[in-house]
């Protein structure tokens, strides 16, 4: 693993080999992974410290440093994760569709792999693990560029992996990781047309915009998440106290913690006291409307309704009824995910069919779009785009189709 050339290249070479893998070989290599892990947590511990020091004297934020940390119990998530992955049906060789036409000839679509997956992150050494496993299991090479601040975290979780893996039948070059932690090695790999089928960029605006501007590899969109709460004049207004705190404070630097919090003109007297008083509690800075203001919020500006913060800061809004709040949310919202907490039927099948987003809750916490909550073992990141896919990027969504036509001597 070093320069981006050698390891896309290496990662190419390994395509057809990776192809060749059963469902229970890439099973047992996911499970020497996992146990890979467990083996050697403190020494990922080690190199991860290294990291948060870095972070903390470059004066990170706290949000920040606490994405890029890692834990015994993250790393036996991690762990656990790959083993998860494994228990899952193989996707890889699934029929899709067949028919036969009149001519006889039979046409057959079934579930294939990407080829080689490249991967630009930034500061979340688990999105080494989940990328390595996903991919492995659907039978893609994969080019891996984290960020610069976890540079050692991810060089330690990649390596135990793949020595773990090799020795379990990973073929050699599948999992490749960019050590160069420059800006030209990131504009190198999005150019490499001819080693790297995909690129799926996951981390802030920032990154996410850069990828799809300037690589001419294809791109799957991982979106920013400007995630809102929309609090109904029906809602239970302590489940959307819990709800809205929940979703804020849990880890706001993930992109399914909500930004912007909306409330009913009717109920805003009755809730803004308390869920201010549950948030600042967390640390929150609230920004807001001029009748949020009244209870207790800073000014809000245009752009504050525009910003995925990735920190302990929010934006309110006080809004005449759910048009409003629909009308927000569609304007402001980077389609990730959207809540309405209500117990009005019409109006939750209203924001469920009239928000354009990747995932949509009615009285629950945004902070369930996640691979793993959604029973997908895992994610490669969150899809905001509507091609090929969206949302949670499971499996299948590592897949894509081929053709296989059978004949006995048709021509045309």
């Amino acid at each position: 693993m070093g320069s981006v050339l050698k390891v896309a290249q290496a990662a190419k070479d390994a395509k057809t080999a990776m192809n060749k893998l059963s469902t229970i070989e890439k099973n047992k290599i996911l499970e020497a992974m996992a146990q890979g892990l467990l083996n050697h947590t403190e020494f990922i511990l080690k190199q991860n410290m290294l990291d948060v020091e870095a972070a903390k004297e470059k004066g990170r934020t706290s949000a920040l440093i606490d994405r890029l940390a890692l834990t015994k119990a993250r790393i036996q998530d991690m762990a656990q994760g790959l083993r998860d992955v494994a228990a899952l049906a193989d996707p890889v060789g699934e029929i899709i569709h067949g028919t036969k036409r009149p001519n006889g000839l039979m046409i057959t679509k079934k579930r294939v792999p990407l080829g080689v997956v490249g991967i630009i992150y930034e500061a979340r050494p688990n999105v080494t693990a989940d990328a390595i496993g996903l991919c492995l299991k659907t039978s893609n090479a994969v080019v891996l560029k984290g960020g610069s601040e976890a540079i050692h975290s991810n060089s330690a979780v990649a390596d135990v992996m793949v020595q773990a893996g090799e020795v379990a039948g990973l073929p050699k070059g599948a999992v490749g990781l960019i050590r160069d932690v420059s800006r030209s090695a990131v504009t190198e790999m999005m150019k490499l047309n001819d080693l790297i089928d995909v690129l799926i960029p996951r981390g802030g605006a920032g990154l996410i915009q850069s990828v799809v501007q300037n690589a001419t590899v294809p791109v799957i969109e991982t979106g920013t998440g400007n995630c809102h709460i929309y609090v109904d004049d029906s809602a239970d207004l302590n489940m959307a106290a819990q709800i809205t705190v929940n979703a804020k404070t849990t880890r706001p630097a993930v992109c399914n913690a909500a930004e912007s919090l909306l409330v009913h003109a009717d109920v805003a007297a009755g809730f803004l006291p308390k869920v201010f008083a549950d948030l600042k509690k967390e640390g929150v800075e609230i920004r807001g409307c001029e009748v949020s203001q009244k209870y207790g919020a800073i000014p809000a500006t245009q752009e504050d309704y525009e910003t995925e913060f990735l920190d302990y800061i929010i934006s309110v809004k006080v809004v005449r009824d759910v048009d409003e709040a629909i009308a927000h949310i569609n304007k402001y919202s980077t389609g990730h995910s959207e809540a309405i907490i209500t117990n009005d039927y019409k109006n939750a099948e209203r924001f469920k069919d009239e928000v354009d987003s990747a995932a949509v809750y009615v009285n629950a916490s945004t902070r369930f779009t996640d691979g793993f909550e959604f029973g997908f073992g895992a994610e490669i990141g969150i899809s905001t785009q509507k091609l090929h896919a969206r949302g949670p990027m499971g499996l299948e969504e590592l897949t894509t189709v081929k053709y296989v036509i059978d004949g006995d001597g048709q021509i045309r």
